[in-house]
């Protein structure tokens, strides 16, 4: 049975389905379809922590589904913007994930449209032999990465919450 890990840039896929299809991502229907392909041996999903009730209740649900998930502080600066980031710790968890040998997997699934992500993908096709699926909205989704993934899957149809 094959092993899946799979990675959740939840910022990124929070804000590119609200903005090209007015709803939200089904956590729980790509769990169900990632289930049929194999034993997910490992889920991460990567979040901002801003202490709000709505969040909170939605991180609760990723737990519940399966998921760990990872927080990282909202930072507010000085001059108005923001920042919350999980690019960096993202890439070493895949990193980690493909290099170890106690707890191989056979196929990295990564939720995201970031383009930054298209090395990360290509490395660990090419230094583990890992399969790659990338789930993006198609779209939004930088076509770097697409073309890095060994398999690009658009969220579309049952993988959005109407």
């Amino acid at each position: 049975m094959k092993k899946i890990a799979v990675f959740v840039d939840v910022q990124n896929i929070y804000y590119t389905v609200r903005e090209q299809f007015s709803c939200h991502f089904n956590y729980r229907e790509l769990w169900r379809q990632l289930s049929e392909q194999g034993e997910i041996v490992s889920a991460n999903a990567y979040a901002i922590e801003r202490n709000d009730a709505g969040q909170k209740g939605f991180q609760q649900v990723l737990r519940d589904i399966g998921f760990e998930v990872k927080l990282k502080p909202y930072i507010q600066r000085s001059d108005g913007s923001a920042k919350g980031d999980w690019d960096v710790g993202l890439a070493i968890d895949v990193m980690d994930s493909a290099a170890n040998r106690d707890q191989p997997v056979d196929h990295v699934v990564l939720l995201s449209g970031d383009g930054d992500f298209d090395l990360l993908v290509e490395r660990i096709k090419a230094s583990y032999g890992i399969d790659t699926t990338v789930f993006g909205v198609a779209a939004l989704t930088a076509t770097s990465l697409i073309n890095a993934a060994a398999v690009f899957e658009p969220i579309q149809g049952r993988l959005l919450l109407k």
